[in-house]
């Protein structure tokens, strides 16, 4: 597989890690105002998964910038 992205697909990720970063950024400051453990429990599930995710992306950024 190609690591080699055009400009269209730079783009896309950029797009897709920043709208990853909101909800990440969602899920933790909901967690403060959710008294409901199981739905804090998805919450805290949810912002790990997008931290993995972004780190997954800026990889692949930083593999198409170097």
């Amino acid at each position: 597989m190609s690591t080699t992205f055009g400009m269209h697909e730079t783009l896309e990720l950029h797009e897709i890690a920043a709208f990853k970063t909101v909800c990440m950024t969602k899920s933790k400051i909901m967690q403060v105002l959710i008294s409901d453990p199981d739905l804090k429990e998805i919450l805290q599930q949810d912002a790990q998964l997008s931290t993995i995710h972004l780190e997954e992306l800026q990889a692949l950024l930083f593999k198409r910038n170097s």
